[in-house]
């Protein structure tokens, strides 16, 4: 499980950085974010969630089920949306309620 980061995308916010639990994510002399070590990755996704320009991607390795795909969040008021793109191209998108995501 590893992320992928964007620096094309990056605003250098530092968002993720300081939500990564395993102080993972540095930002560059530039500003952007980098992770030295993906393998070392946790796969929680709290960077993805975080991150506000969607710059991060979650690989979701053939180990998990997933095949090479990326995974990111995008959210849009309590609408919080899983977006899977697919190594063939084609997206998927899972949309959570967050105020009906702890219901049960």
């Amino acid at each position: 499980m590893s992320i992928a980061i964007n620096k094309s995308k990056c605003i250098g916010c530092g968002r993720c950085s300081v939500v990564c639990p395993g102080s993972l994510i540095k930002l560059g002399e530039d500003k952007k974010a980098y992770i030295k070590y993906p393998k070392d990755c946790w796969g929680c996704t709290s960077c993805v969630k975080e991150c506000p320009v969607y710059a991060i991607r979650f690989y979701l390795g053939a180990d998990i089920g997933g095949s090479g795909n990326l995974v990111h969040t995008e959210k849009n008021g309590d609408i919080l949306s899983w977006i899977f793109e697919r190594t063939d191209g084609e997206i998927r998108k899972i949309d959570i309620d967050q105020r009906e995501s702890n219901k049960y």
